[in-house]
């Protein structure tokens, strides 16, 4: 079909039934714009189906694992078909917590202490959390999931132990973070110009999986966030910092705490949400960009060798 758009959804991480109201929502704002829309799930045979397809363009709706961490982005290469969001390098970068903020971290953007361990790495890790001076509470999750899934805020010894074991199981690495207090901060960016910062006030622990996602959570939005002018400036020029230097493209979102007249960069997701609750349409439409132009230009904004 000439000039047909693939909106690449569902997949088989943690994140499917979020990745499939991204693709929805973003498939009925296309619709709108008059393209032709085919939504396609990324499991089983998808390859061999996509292949069939022949799309002019990919619209990557994916989340989490094997949807913005390289893995599709590379098929999508070899493929020779265009597509949304950043590419290869930088999603496996932007992905991978502890990568990502080595990068980071050279290019003199703060971000929380932290360590890595390794699954099948035995070290004695009060020791190692001491030798990083990092105290409780303690925030733990894995190394290379989005959404907060797995993502544990620790009181104490106890609790960083029970959470600790959950998550060697199932994960070969895990991060370990100083939690930085303050308000919570997040910027997207589009394109080379960073669209605004919106502050949220979660009624839960954090801004976790449930508060992202569910309209029962009741976190508070305010857009745009309740900081000075210049710390405003200061925290957009941050976030398109991290999205070049990563090598990011088409949208992000970078995730900021801002303690004690400081900002400390979290991550840069480079497949946010894009469902009625999310933070880059709401930051968009503040804009003045609708969300049906928005995802159009995402559209038009893919393309190989990302």
């Amino acid at each position: 079909m000439k000039n047909l758009i693939v909106v690449l959804m569902g997949g088989i991480s943690g994140e499917r039934e979020i990745s499939f109201l991204t693709g929805k929502a973003c498939s009925n704002a296309l619709k709108k714009k008059g393209f032709s829309i085919i939504q396609l799930d990324a499991k089983g045979n998808f390859v061999e189906k996509l292949k069939k397809l022949n799309p002019k363009i990919v619209f990557n709706a994916l989340h989490g694992r094997y949807g913005e961490d390289g893995f599709v982005q590379t098929i999508l290469e070899e493929l020779r078909i265009p597509y949304t969001h950043s590419g290869v390098f930088a999603s496996s970068l932007a992905m991978d917590k502890e990568l990502s903020r080595i990068i980071f971290n050279k290019n003199n953007l703060k971000t929380p202490k932290y360590l890595v361990l390794y699954k099948n790495i035995k070290k004695n890790i009060n020791n190692e959390i001491r030798k990083k001076k990092i105290t409780f509470p303690i925030v733990i999750k894995p190394v290379n999931e989005g959404s907060s899934l797995g993502v544990y805020i620790c009181k104490n010894k106890n609790q960083f132990i029970i959470n600790y074991k959950k998550l060697i199981k199932d994960y070969e690495k895990i991060i370990v973070e100083e939690y930085i207090p303050g308000k919570e901060i997040q910027v997207a960016v589009m394109g080379n110009k960073a669209l605004g910062a919106i502050e949220l006030i979660p009624k839960r622990k954090f801004y976790d999986y449930k508060a992202k996602y569910s309209s029962k959570a009741k976190t508070k939005h305010i857009m745009p966030a309740s900081i000075s002018p210049y710390k405003y400036a200061e925290v957009l020029n941050i976030a398109k910092k991290a999205h070049k230097i990563l090598g990011c493209r088409g949208i992000t979102r970078s995730d900021f705490r801002f303690n004690k007249n400081k900002f400390y960069l979290l991550e840069t997701n480079t497949q946010p949400g894009m469902t009625k609750l999310s933070l880059v349409p709401e930051i968009a439409e503040h804009c003045g960009i609708k969300f049906e132009d928005l995802v159009e230009w995402m559209v038009k904004d893919a393309s190989n060798n990302r």
